[in-house]
């Protein structure tokens, strides 16, 4: 953005929560840890969590972010991502020797092992989800002559199950609550047997902050999303911005704000999705605060107090291990 660029909203509202979700702090205090307990090079299958400037940090410190675990060396440590792995994937890291940590967010394993039941069961599984997302890839893998995916309600239309009476939904944590809402009531609508684990598959933190973001745009112009154009959370945040009133807009950081986006505006509302670190809403407001704003607030909607516990290998006292 041009230094001589003067133009400046009147406010500037902070949504509550925002930012990092405790699986994703979760993952990246693994690598972190990882790092120093062992030193680097630490491998990562995949991008750790879905956000360029996180990555980039670790990537200074000494971890080797690869596409697959066949890309690792012979029995070096690889960490998986937040967004979980098909069994193929350790499975392979084995044959490979390889010295493996398992940041998979706690609520994406609730839904690997909620497939795996209703699969053994004997249920033909419908998962909701994005095709080609990393959670949507490893979920599938773990059953995947008995899961069917769908993005829409279209899709849901023309579903052909071979036995209709015995249906299982699951769905990928990080979707819009109001999308999926009208997927699965499609579903229930098509498959009035179909059934579903105890609570929500939509994750808490995507949930709450979906919750701040339209309580966020009732009030805004404007409304920037701080995230990476591939975390899929981050982007609906910007779908629902728009869909409660407000233009909105996904960036990686305050260098990415375009000054005819400002143009009028008197309100901005600031969320960042749940992979991206307090850091860069930090210097986003630091942005606007150069440019004389001095009315900056919260606008507080839900209280978080989540917390998991850091993979089993690199808690003190336990060694990493082999992958099964």
């Amino acid at each position: 953005m041009p230094s001589a660029a003067t133009t400046a909203p009147e406010r500037v509202i902070l949504a509550a929560p925002r930012g990092y979700c405790a699986g994703v702090d979760r993952a990246v205090q693994t690598v972190e840890r990882a790092l120093d307990e062992h030193g680097a090079p630490i491998y990562v299958r995949k991008e750790i969590v879905h956000n360029k400037h996180v990555v980039e940090e670790l990537s200074s410190r000494g971890a080797i972010f690869v596409e697959e675990e066949t890309e690792v060396p012979e029995g070096e440590i690889v960490v998986f991502s937040a967004h979980g792995v098909a069994p193929a994937v350790h499975e392979r890291a084995g044959e490979r020797k390889l010295r493996t940590i398992d940041a998979t967010c706690p609520l994406v394993t609730k839904v690997h092992v909620e497939a795996r039941k209703f699969a053994a069961d004997g249920y033909t599984i419908v998962m909701v989800g994005h095709e080609g997302h990393e959670e949507v890839e490893g979920t599938m893998g773990e059953a995947p002559d008995s899961i069917v995916l769908v993005q829409t309600v279209e899709e849901v239309d023309r579903l052909e199950l071979e036995d209709p009476e015995h249906v299982a939904l699951i769905t990928q944590t990080t979707l819009s609550v109001d999308e999926t809402a009208e997927i699965i009531t499609r579903l229930r609508e098509r498959f009035p047997g179909i059934v579903t684990a105890k609570g929500e598959d939509i994750c808490y933190a995507t949930t709450n902050r979906q919750i701040a973001v339209k309580q966020l745009a009732r009030q805004c112009d404007l409304v920037l999303v701080i995230g990476s154009t591939n975390s899929s959370n981050s982007n609906r945040l910007v779908e629902v911005a728009r869909e409660h009133g407000a233009d909105s807009h996904l960036i990686d950081n305050h260098t990415q704000v375009l000054e005819q986006w400002l143009e009028g505006i008197r309100t901005v509302g600031i969320t960042s999705g749940a992979s991206a670190p307090e850091e860069l809403v930090e210097d986003l407001v630091q942005l606007f605060r150069d440019r004389g704003v001095e009315d900056v607030s919260e606008l507080k909607t839900v209280d978080e107090s989540v917390r998991f516990m850091l993979p089993k290998e690199i808690r003190k006292g336990f060694p990493v291990g082999s992958a099964n």
